[in-house]
């Protein structure tokens, strides 16, 4: 069986994922964008579709004011007796929680806090105790992976936490995984930094509260030696076993946009490898515990090629079900129709802000990437600014703006880096429409404006000023569109995604 990697493409990081019945499902870390928490499902664990997020309600999740690549951090997802649970830290907020729901397509429970620190938590549900961890100190002060035992009805912590596991040496030791696998509990763990030295490390105890022991070829995922391959940044991962004994892992890596070029601005993605148990009780990763672009699985061992994977170029669109709004959406401000018709009413936020601009985008999953609307000039007035915008952050963002009315309509190509935001240049145009598109390759971004039945270039600009290593965070490119306007008879602006 052979597949290409990432499994899912894009901005969708910190990967966790269990099996219930037929179908695997998989959650993904949302930041600042909301609805929260990417839900997925698959049968295989290489074809996934995206079913919802598991917090859709305000009551559940206010991110107004949320900084940039803050609010929710690496959840977990497991299920236990008949019903789902997805553990989550909001980093901008009251910390750790838990949601549940007994219907997966459907609505999530309000959260119930866990009054423990740290980041990055998880569940184990061992027999009839639950036990939850995280990073950070313990009640004794030590610092490290911490375990401790809850109630899972009230989140009430019943047992003193205790650091069980130091990792092996690297820095930033997070995202813990525990699983009561025969005699053993396996604990995975994440170690380096979600970077270029990221790595994924496993140890063993016969008891939840150790003392565990360091598995003798950690560690069992890293591509930090792997120069001039365009996959970085492998670890933060979690396993399961298909219904034919095969264990799996899911884990973050990201995509350089060339070779020797490091640099990488589509975000964190899911990557895939097989999982071999070994006669000694241990396991390895994939061929030779790497994160590879292809893999040709067998049934005790698997391939890898290094030819540069087949990647697509993408058209961009905007899915009601994928898509994502920033912070803290007012839903009055949007209004869907039907042949791709969305229209937004602007308010006095900017994208160029903090606060709950009117914003409605989808991540952008390949490289090579074509993202064209059309803007209703009639539905504009002269307070109105609205566009097509390639969003990393507030900082950090190449638009196409629109402007005017219907007898003179700007669009204007503007280039925001650390802030500064830089017109490139401009063209009025008539009629009853703008047209804009975007265009990308992995090192570039070309922004155009049709004038008179020709696209013009209005902007350029290279990909890495969107990428992680310039802006810092951790998050990916969302393309969207969005709507300004400080007046107090704002209307709605129309938008056709072509």
């Amino acid at each position: 069986m052979k597949y290409i990697n990432p499994v899912i493409r894009g901005f969708y990081p910190d990967p966790s994922v269990c099996k219930a019945g037929e179908y695997f499902y998989l959650v993904c870390s949302s930041f600042q964008y909301f609805p929260a928490l990417p839900l997925f499902r698959s049968k295989n664990m290489i074809d996934w579709e995206q079913i919802g997020h598991c917090i859709t309600r305000k009551s559940q999740l206010d991110l107004t004011d949320c900084r940039a690549s803050g609010g929710l951090f690496a959840p977990t997802i497991r299920y236990n007796n008949g019903r789902f649970y997805v553990v989550v830290t909001n980093t901008d907020g009251d910390g750790n929680f838990y949601l549940y729901t007994d219907d997966i397509e459907g609505e999530w429970s309000e959260p119930i806090s866990v009054d423990r620190g740290g980041i990055d938590p998880s569940l184990l549900f061992d027999g009839d105790k639950t036990y939850f961890m995280s990073n950070g100190e313990d009640d004794f002060g030590e610092s490290g992976i911490s375990l401790c035992e809850i109630d899972i009805e009230t989140g009430k912590v019943l047992s003193p936490c205790k650091c069980i596991c130091k990792g092996t040496g690297g820095r930033f030791i997070e995202a813990p995984h525990l699983y009561h696998i025969g005699e053993y509990y396996y604990l995975l763990v994440a170690e380096g930094g979600t970077e270029y030295g990221h790595t994924e490390t496993l140890f063993r105890s016969k008891e939840p509260f150790g003392e565990y022991e360091s598995c003798p070829h950690n560690p069992i995922l890293t591509n930090r030696h792997l120069g001039g391959y365009t996959v970085q940044g492998a670890g933060h991962a979690d396993i399961v076993c298909d219904d034919n004994g095969q264990w799996w892992m899911v884990n973050l890596a990201f995509r350089q946009i060339t070779m020797w070029r490091q640099f990488h601005h589509l975000g964190r993605e899911v990557f895939l490898e097989p999982v071999y148990w070994q006669e000694d009780g241990w396991f390895k990763v994939g061929a030779d515990g790497t994160s590879r672009i292809e893999f040709d699985v067998n049934e005790s061992s698997c391939t890898f090629s290094t030819d540069p994977a087949p990647y697509p170029e993408e058209k961009w669109s905007l899915d009601t079900k994928t898509a994502c709004y920033l912070r803290c959406p007012d839903y009055d401000n949007y209004k869907f129709g039907e042949n791709g018709e969305i229209r937004l009413r602007g308010t006095a936020e900017k994208l160029t802000g903090r606060g709950n601009v009117t914003f409605i985008g989808d991540r952008q999953h390949e490289f090579e990437c074509a993202a064209a609307v059309e803007v209703d000039v009639k539905t504009l007035n002269s307070t109105t600014k609205c566009g097509l915008t390639a969003y990393m952050d507030e900082n950090n963002h190449y638009d196409l703006t629109v402007s005017g009315n219907s007898e003179k309509t700007v669009i204007s190509g503007v280039i925001n880096i650390g802030g500064v935001p830089i017109k490139m240049n401009e063209i009025t145009v008539s009629g009853s429409k703008a047209e804009l598109m975007i265009k990308t390759t992995a090192e570039s971004y070309k922004l155009y404006g049709k004038n008179e039945g020709e696209w013009q270039q209005l902007a350029a600009m290279e990909s890495k000023y969107l990428s992680s290593e310039v802006c810092e965070g951790f998050t990916g490119v969302v393309i969207g569109i969005f709507c300004e306007d400080s007046s107090d008879n704002a209307g709605y602006v129309s938008f056709t995604v072509n």
